[in-house]
């Protein structure tokens, strides 16, 4: 059974930083893309960073330079690190998973979902 589990969010102020983890079981996760999606109250859920391959990432536009994606083999661990937060990214932060690198951007194609771990940011 795949189970993708997230983890460190909380409450911070803006400006600050919080690094998420998704811990995965029952697959590898080297050999999928994996992905961090967002959903805010009263919005669809958007992409905000993957990374496949050994060292393939991608960014949505407003999280280029504030995030990083990265990933542990090792601990098949997937993070995401985010820095000068803002009020507007408080959502709901997800771990996917994509067992074909093609459209990581793309929700439609992530089979396995985590549960969420919220994140606010104050202003």
């Amino acid at each position: 059974q795949v189970q993708l589990v997230e983890s460190g969010g909380g409450l911070v102020q803006a400006g600050g930083s919080l690094r998420l983890s998704c811990a995965a079981s029952g697959l590898t996760i080297s050999t999928y893309a994996m992905g961090w999606f967002r959903q805010a109250p009263g919005k669809l859920r958007e992409f905000v960073a993957a990374s496949w391959s050994s060292s393939s990432t991608t960014y949505a536009d407003s999280m280029k330079g504030r995030f990083t994606i990265s990933r542990d083999n090792a601990k098949n661990t997937v993070y995401l690190e985010m820095n000068s937060l803002k009020p507007e990214d408080t959502a709901v932060y997800y771990c996917a998973a994509n067992p074909n690198p093609i459209s990581v951007m793309s929700r439609t194609y992530y089979r396995y979902w985590g549960q969420g771990t919220q994140v606010t940011v104050s202003s």
